[in-house]
């Protein structure tokens, strides 16, 4: 009998894993290729990635536990009854096999911690602030909405060959930011094949920054001190998957982010779309919505509200005529770049701009919190309502594609800030102890150079 039970253990593993490719490193990253059905790509994530996603779940815990003084407990009800009602089946599968491929390799991680993982950012930094403001509290020291990322898309007269380029940096904790280190290759049954950055047990970038089989470049910048959460609505999470494995164009992608929108992650999307080089800005607000395209020009994302009616009715706090903040500070140096760089942008540029350091407040070269590379860890000031002094946050990791890349479903990533030091965790914490409540889960985030990943043959 146990014998038989073996051979149908092994029997159902192999059918799991049919499709998927062994895992593999490169410069910091992990490559994955996951293929099948819904169930059987969640299996393969689970099974493949079961380590990685335990580290990856304790990570974000000692972050949002500590910021938002809730326990874990509570964003694992808060995804089963806030979030789950609203997932599609085709993605609560998905998340179905992870938790069955977290099993498989004796991981005591369920469902409920799967669903929570991959609505943490949505739940704490919107959810929690929502609920909050109607229960008339106030959590001490509580983070506004994150400031994340630096990115831009551009085309036409402004770019070396008229075609698509697009360049994204992802901010957050780095204690979360240097777990933010998966290339996935997701080759689904139904849909577009997708290649993606990614964390550990999320079905989503989260990032974001994605390619699709029908030529779609899709990436996001947050939008900065954002105030809305609409209970009843789609979470993020799964809008921002399907758009990426489903759109064909932008007007289609426009119209999953749109369908059922939460407020959750609120973001500015940048898209593009390489069979027409056409690209678009979705500022996507809960209440107001602003769509702008071109096939001649540029957008970028520095975490400032485009919108002034989205800026006065859903942000908090937020002075767009002050200079020293991190968000106009980096508006203004992308403008620059964009201008005097017109029409020779290319996918070297893009790379560099990653990895730009210049602070137009202050003048001069200085990695900090103003900058396209963000250094928080470097600033005396952190970062408005996000980060405190030195708070060890910033750009984690890089990617960029041009349409030569986007065409192959390929993108070039560079692990690790692409300015200042690299960030040595010991040093960081005899300086700063205030940090200590990070001590055995911060680790070292070495710079790593640029290396191009490509969906597997």
């Amino acid at each position: 009998m146990l014998a038989f039970r073996a051979a149908v253990a092994i029997c159902l593993l192999s059918t799991w894993m049919s499709g998927a490719s062994p895992r593999s490193g490169k410069k910091g990253w992990i490559t994955i290729h996951l293929k099948g059905t819904p169930r059987e790509i969640g299996r393969q994530h689970g099974r493949l990635l079961a380590p990685e996603i335990a580290d990856g779940l304790k990570a974000i815990q000692t972050v949002v536990v500590h910021d938002t003084k809730r326990d874990w407990d509570f964003y694992r009800k808060a995804g089963r009854d806030i979030l789950w009602p609203k997932v599609e089946t085709e993605y609560r599968e998905e998340m179905e096999g992870i938790a069955e491929g977290l099993k498989a390799r004796g991981s005591k991680l369920d469902l409920w911690d799967v669903v929570a993982l991959n609505g943490w950012m949505e739940l704490a930094w919107y959810y929690v602030p929502a609920l909050d403001k109607q229960q008339g509290k106030t959590t001490p020291g509580m983070p506004s909405a994150p400031e994340h990322c630096s990115a831009f898309i551009a085309t036409g007269s402004f770019t070396a060959d008229r075609k698509i380029v697009v360049a994204h940096n992802a901010w957050v904790d780095f204690v979360i930011g240097e777990r933010w280190n998966i290339v996935f290759d997701i080759e689904p049954s139904k849909g577009q094949r997708m290649i993606m950055d990614g964390y550990p047990g999320l079905i989503h970038s989260a990032d974001d920054f994605g390619i699709n089989s029908a030529g779609i470049v899709i990436t996001e910048t947050t939008i900065s001190a954002f105030e809305g959460f609409d209970t009843k609505g789609v979470p993020e999470f799964v809008r921002a998957r399907k758009a990426l494995q489903y759109a064909k164009s932008i007007d289609e992608a426009v119209g999953i982010f749109k369908d059922g929108n939460n407020g959750g992650y609120a973001n500015t999307w940048l898209i593009g779309d390489n069979k027409t080089n056409e690209i678009a800005r979705l500022e996507l607000g809960l209440k107001n919505v602003t769509l702008e395209r071109s096939s001649d020009g540029y957008f970028a994302g520095s975490n400032f509200p485009i919108s002034p009616k989205l800026l006065a009715e859903e942000t908090t706090g937020f002075d767009p005529k002050d200079l020293s903040t991190s968000p106009t500070a980096r508006r203004l140096r992308w403008d620059k770049l964009m201008v005097d760089n017109k029409g020779k942008i290319d996918l070297k540029l893009a790379q560099q701009s990653m990895g730009d350091g210049f602070d137009t407040f202050d003048n001069k070269q200085d990695p900090n919190e103003r900058t396209l590379c963000g250094r928080i860890d470097l600033s005396p000031r952190g970062s408005g309502g996000w980060q405190p002094p030195y708070g060890p946050a910033g750009a984690v990791q890089n990617k960029a594609a041009d349409s030569a890349l986007i065409s192959k479903l390929s993108m070039r990533a560079a692990y690790g800030p692409q300015c200042g030091p690299s960030f040595r965790a010991a040093p960081f914490l005899a300086a700063h102890p205030e940090f200590n409540y990070l001590k055995g889960v911060l680790r070292d985030m070495p710079s790593q150079g640029w290396t191009e990943f490509r969906a597997a043959r």
